[in-house]
């Protein structure tokens, strides 16, 4: 059965972030019941991270030299599939501290694969009729939200196989989900030297990508502090743990309408310059008032500043991506993307700990100051693009 190419975009993000939501807030918890200690989860935890940071730029690399972004995608989903299976036979540290391992390194490349497929198909000289890459993003995000709901539902403290049977058909489904994909040509990039070397090289003598990585790092990265102690803060502070729920939901359900409405509005207005550079100055507002405020009030304000600091982030970042990204090596670029923002993260969480513990609240300042760095670069670095807003003006 022939479906549209943005309804098939829809299903492949739909499963696939719906299986993480039924999962990544559980692991922790799953490994739990496995009799594990907390050391040994968090050397589970930690080591997945650096396995990430590795298999995403590694994978893909490999699937613009193949020039089959589906096929890899595909595989990625499967193996993660069968890998999520697996941990129901494992029982010893060992065998699942591995099982995890291969997990993550077939989880990572799935987002940014997918993401460089829709932002080639959503080209207007590919689709013909353009379609928003919004719409499918934000999907996504509303399925993440959807699949924690109901995984909350079916799970107890001592019971829970259902994150591991749902996340398997998801996964498994999503890997079906890129059959329906439209197949998009990829013209293969000129070669000077090795491929992989000339990918790369290519990429990074582009000056706007180079600040799209950065500005992506700083911004992305600020929200360390508030991802590793923002709860502990506001616990500490009195507020009760539903109204917790409730302001991080917040959070999330800004991301779902900036994905969906506002991001593309303001993108067509302001362009990916201006998009990117609002982000920032968002982040400065956000990290700086939080810094000094455990308000309910004035945290439900600043909440859905994320929809900016993330989402509209990366709307302009995709739409400097579409503009500036030869087809040819979308998935490379979509993987420097990601590592870019997964080194600062993981560098800033490490650092968070240092800077909370000494400095207390006062420590959001720092991240301020990041978003403080990034506005300028965004501004002056995103300057020469040309994308589908300032043609038309």
């Amino acid at each position: 059965m022939r479906i549209s190419r943005p309804i098939a975009y829809i299903v492949l993000y739909v499963t696939l972030y719906a299986a993480f939501g039924v999962a990544s807030p559980f692991w922790p918890k799953f490994f739990e019941t496995r009799a594990l200690t907390p050391q040994q989860i968090g050397l589970i935890l930690g080591a997945a991270i650096l396995v990430r940071l590795a298999a995403g730029p590694l994978v893909g690399i490999l699937a613009d030299l193949l020039g089959s972004l589906r096929l890899l995608l595909a595989t990625c989903a499967a193996l993660a599939a069968a890998t999520a299976a697996a941990f129901l036979l494992a029982n010893t540290f060992w065998l699942l501290f591995l099982i995890a391992l291969v997990q993550a390194a077939a989880l990572t490349p799935t987002t940014s694969i997918a993401d460089a497929l829709s932002v080639n198909a959503a080209k207007p000289e590919i689709a013909g009729k353009p379609f928003e890459y919004g719409w499918i993003r934000g999907s996504g995000s509303a399925a993440f939200v959807l699949g924690t709901l109901v995984i909350g539902q079916l799970v107890s403290h001592h019971d829970l196989t259902p994150i591991i049977w749902m996340n398997v058909a998801l996964l498994a489904a999503a890997a079906g989900a890129t059959a329906l994909l439209p197949r998009v040509t990829i013209q293969p990039a000129p070669h000077d030297g090795p491929p992989v070397l000339a990918d790369l090289r290519g990429l990074l003598k582009i000056p706007r990508f180079r600040f799209l990585v950065l500005v992506s790092a700083l911004v992305y990265g600020s929200h360390a502090m508030h991802d590793a102690f923002a709860v502990i803060r506001w616990s500490a502070a009195g507020i009760d743990t539903s109204i917790i729920s409730v302001l991080w939901s917040d959070a999330v359900a800004a991301e779902v309408i900036v994905f969906f409405l506002v991001g593309p509005a303001l993108l067509d207005r302001f362009g990916a310059r201006g998009a990117a550079a609002l982000a920032a100055a968002a982040g400065i507002i956000r990290w700086s008032i939080e810094g000094v405020s455990t308000s309910v009030l004035v945290l439900s304000i600043l909440q859905p500043l994320h929809g900016l600091t993330f989402a509209l982030l990366h709307l302009a970042c995709m739409r400097m991506m579409a503009s500036l990204v030869p087809s040819g090596t979308a998935g490379t670029a979509q993987a420097l993307y990601a590592f870019g923002s997964a080194l600062a993260t993981a560098a800033l969480i490490l650092l968070s700990g240092i800077l909370y513990a000494r400095f207390g609240a006062t420590a959001f300042f720092p991240m301020a100051l990041l978003c403080g760095v990034a506005l300028p670069c965004a501004w002056f670095g995103f300057s020469d693009i040309r994308d589908r807003s300032t043609d038309a003006a």
